[in-house]
């Protein structure tokens, strides 16, 4: 099946296969046409909800202002402290008064329930280092991008999360033997996709059980804070955080499939808007570097003096524990391998470091990561309508100089 991906010069070609050669540097995912291939005005074909335009819309900036990321540079604490773990909120945050909330629990169960903040901090607790990427992370470095919230690398986070596991809570609920699926609804609300909704999403009762699944009411030793999800929020482990609904109101045990519309039409792995696609669930594999040296205010060029520099970062996988972290510093040419501090946890990242030895000029870092599941990050990025899941290897130009300029 023909697929439409941008091409050099600002036009939209049409080509034969899924290979694309991503420009990351220039923002750009494409493939040369070949005989096969047809290209025409970025106009003509850019598909509903992308753009090809390199300017970012008013809306995309409004939605950047709201939203926030991590800088890349606190990726030297092994746990992100609240205020600078990236953030992604759909609708309005709730003001929610603990005194009067309560969780309810319903559906196709022998014994609904209804659970205080108090009864659920009763149960038995787990604290757990767990790694969070927002499914759209990377996709404002893709042409044509899909029109969201436009994050290029820095929609990560580790958080330190205390909370109880949900199966046994379900288990003393009673599950009808035909449940097919386990619903969350947030008390948040809003219009998307021209259909007014509360954030909700759904998991079977196995991937709950399986996964481990939390729901949290602490974030680093303290309550959950509002823009979190205060004061009780759902907890995926591995799978990217639109599965992690915040300001958790209801669970329902459901015996048809949950057709919600962030289930059914948002986060799916789509080829175009009629494409009913696979939805988007595990964390694929990941690793980013600390950006070395000092940036220039504007452009965020880095500078970094000769000599001995470490280059540092994390890497992390929600199919698996990271094998092992490879470092470029000539664009992909040749690899080394860093080496890797411990691991955190099983869903939390790992840091690595690699000490390089910068010589005067130009040069293009880059860094990938393999997990134990033989999954590696690629060079080139498989275009999807929504932009999810770019997991392409990190590149940082840096200019090794002993006077970097003063403007």
């Amino acid at each position: 099946m023909d697929r439409w991906t941008a091409g050099r010069g600002g036009t939209l070609c049409r080509v034969s296969t899924w290979a694309y050669t991503a420009h990351m540097l220039a923002g750009i995912a494409c493939r040369l046409p070949g005989p096969k291939d047809t290209c025409m005005t970025a106009d003509a074909l850019v598909p509903a909800g992308t753009t090809a335009a390199a300017d970012v819309t008013r809306e995309e900036l409004q939605l950047a202002v709201r939203n926030h990321g991590m800088p890349l540079e606190t990726m030297r604490y092994d746990i992100t402290p609240v205020g600078l773990h990236y953030l992604l909120i759909h609708y309005d945050i709730p003001r929610v008064d603990p005194a009067r909330w309560a969780l309810a629990v319903g559906g196709a169960v022998e014994r609904p329930a209804t659970c205080t903040l108090d009864d659920l901090r009763a149960r038995d607790a787990v604290t757990r280092p767990v790694t969070m990427e927002c499914a759209g992370n990377g996709r404002a470095r893709l042409s044509p991008r899909a029109l969201s919230q436009p994050w290029l690398h820095e929609a990560i986070g580790t958080g330190e999360w205390t909370g109880t596991l949900l199966w046994p809570l379900l288990e003393e609920a009673g599950l009808a033997s035909d449940v097919v699926d386990i619903v969350f609804a947030g008390l948040d609300r809003g219009v998307e996709g021209g259909v007014e909704q509360c954030y909700e999403r759904s998991l079977t009762p196995d991937q709950v059980r399986d996964e481990e699944v939390l729901l949290v009411y602490e974030l680093n030793g303290a309550p959950l804070p509002p823009q979190h999800g205060f004061p009780l929020r759902l907890l995926v482990p591995g799978w990217y955080g639109m599965a992690s609904v915040k300001w958790l109101g209801r669970i329902t045990a459901a015996t048809e499939r949950f057709a919600g519309y962030q289930q059914a039409r948002a986060y799916r792995y789509r080829a175009d808007a009629d494409d009913g696609g696979e939805p988007v669930t595990r964390i694929q594999v990941r690793s980013l570097m600390v950006p070395p040296g000092i940036p220039d205010f504007y452009t965020r060029q880095r500078y970094v003096r000769p000599g001995p520099v470490l280059l540092e970062g994390r890497a992390w996988s929600g199919a698996g524990s990271i094998d092992h972290v490879e470092v470029s510093d000539d664009g992909g040419e040749r690899w080394e391998e860093a080496e890797l501090d411990a691991p955190m946890g099983r869903h939390a990242w790992q840091g690595w470091r690699l000490r390089w030895q910068a010589q005067p000029g130009t040069h293009e870092l880059l860094c990938r990561a393999t997990d134990t599941a033989g999954n590696r990050q690629p060079l080139d990025h498989r275009w999807n309508l929504g932009g999810y899941a770019v997991n392409t290897v990190h590149r940082v130009p840096v200019v090794v100089t002993e006077h970097p300029p003063d403007a």
